[in-house]
């Protein structure tokens, strides 16, 4: 937000700037009193020939914006759209040169709402990137975060596969490096659910060994099906678990290198679904934290394919927005580029309206920046966009009816004496994402405590849904 807030000391001078040039010019009083007689009639021709030229080069100068932009409210050129700061997009919203798509920052992306370059897809952060919610560059796949990926949820380099966190897997759900195969707990192994370093084959508890369910260093054959205790299934050499090939404790599923899951393929802790290299998520494909959805990168999202943080939408590589494809931060609406607008195509600042290439516009279509402290109508405090932000210590705020700080959508609002920084609609706490959440770090719907995601869960850093307690995945537990 520093970037934002030099903006707003920005706009503040500017109204210093704008204020002086006015009170430096001639009063109308001073024109009637000061003309008389012939000089009176002498002045007016002069002052009609001065409107006269005025007109017709505000004209022209509208004539050339629109030959140079096919559309409204763009600084730059060659724009196909409006909104746009940057040349040659074909879209709105963008901040950059060349992009074909709406809301990103940066150029020659194929989609909305990235952060970077050369991105096909949308809510990536990073370059060259085919797919989208990545946090990385060329990966191919979604919600990785790290670079070179095939696949999905990844968080590490050069994985094929999902879920992993590890660099240099080819499989799924590995936690460790350089594995070939799926659910394992460590590092060069090449099988499934191994717990330790340089097995082969399934189940095995320890290093080096040859065989299935082995425990110990150095074994070749065949041992119990399951190398841990109190498993319900096979080849498991992690503890307490159901199903197969689980190398951590307590999961409900199958090759599951974390612990406490409910699916499969989970590197990740407390997670509900599978490919989750992050913990406490509901959903698949995901490689940041607490998300409620599909292919997040990033942690604390309500939605898909967001790379940044706590927002409620999908695409988004910004932080903190309820909406879509926003690059930018805090705001409420779609493929906005800048920050804390309500609308939509923005690519400047604390914008009520759409296509704006200016800062702090109420309307649409604008590349000029307004002299005022807030845009929209009935907000108080400073750098509010949208409608009925009635906090006057409130700031950052984009949408309707919030208070407190940093707050996208409808009647969010944080607690006293601690900023909002929520995202969706009437959430109470920090840092909330989705409906009705009250607390901090949630995503999802009527959750309370902190660090959960999914529905109506009770407590910290549960998964899925009607759970009450801490460290839960799946649901009515």
């Amino acid at each position: 937000m520093v970037g934002y807030h030099g903006g707003v000391s920005a706009a503040a001078a500017q109204l210093a700037s704008w204020s002086g040039s006015v009170a430096g010019l001639p009063g109308l009083s001073g024109l009637v009193g000061g003309a008389t007689g012939a000089g009176a009639a002498a002045g007016a021709p002069s002052a009609l020939a001065a409107q006269a030229t005025a007109g017709p080069a505000a004209v022209s100068q509208w004539l050339d914006d629109f030959v140079f932009n096919l559309g409204f409210g763009n600084i730059g050129s060659f724009n196909l759209g409006s909104g746009n700061i940057g040349g040659i997009n074909l879209g709105s919203g963008n901040i950059g040169d060349t992009n074909i798509g709406s809301g990103n920052y940066g150029s020659q992306n194929w989609g909305g709402g990235n952060t970077g370059t050369a991105n096909s897809g949308s809510g990536n952060i990073g370059d060259y990137n085919f797919g989208s919610g990545n946090f990385g560059s060329g990966n191919l796949g979604s919600g990785n975060i790290g670079s070179l990926n095939l696949g999905s949820g990844n968080f590490g380099t050069i994985n094929i596969g999902g879920g992993n966190l590890a660099d240099a897997s080819l499989g799924s759900g590995n936690t460790g490096d350089f594995n070939l195969g799926s659910g394992n707990l460590g590092g060069g192994n090449i099988g499934f659910g191994n717990l330790g370093t340089g097995n082969i084959g399934f189940g095995n508890k320890g290093n080096d060994n040859i065989g299935f369910g082995l425990t110990g260093n150095g074994q070749i054959g065949f041992g119990a099906l399951n190398s841990g205790s109190d498993n319900i299934g096979l080849f498991n050499s992690g503890n307490n678990n159901i199903g197969f090939f689980n190398s951590g404790n307590n999961n409900i599923g199958w090759i599951n290198s974390g612990n406490g899951n409910t699916g499969f393929g989970n590197a990740g802790d407390f997670n509900t679904g599978f490919w989750n290299a992050g913990s406490s998520n509901t959903g698949f494909g995901s490689a940041g934290s607490a998300n409620f959805g599909i292919f997040d990168a990033g942690n604390g999202n309500f939605g898909s394919f967001n790379v940044g943080t706590h927002n409620t939408g999908f695409g988004n590589s910004g932080a903190g927005n309820t909406g879509f494809m926003n690059a930018g931060d805090s705001n409420t609406g779609a493929w906005n580029a800048g920050n804390v607008n309500t609308g939509f195509f923005n690519g400047g600042n604390t914008n009520t309206g759409g296509f704006n290439g200016g800062n702090l516009n109420t309307g649409f279509a604008s590349a000029v920046d307004q002299p005022v402290l807030n845009s929209g109508f009935d907000n108080q405090g400073a750098g509010n966009s949208g409608f009925g932000n009635s906090d006057p210590n409130g700031t950052v705020n984009s949408g309707f009816f919030n208070t407190g700080i940093g707050n996208s959508g409808i009647s969010n609002a944080g607690p006293a004496l601690i900023p909002g920084f929520n995202s969706g609609f009437s959430n109470i706490g920090t840092n909330n994402a989705g409906f009705v959440n009250s607390g901090n770090t949630l995503a999802g719907i009527s959750n309370s405590g902190d660090d959960s995601s999914g529905i109506v869960n009770s407590g910290d850093q549960n998964s899925g849904g009607f759970n009450s307690g801490s460290g839960i995945s799946g649901f009515f537990r």
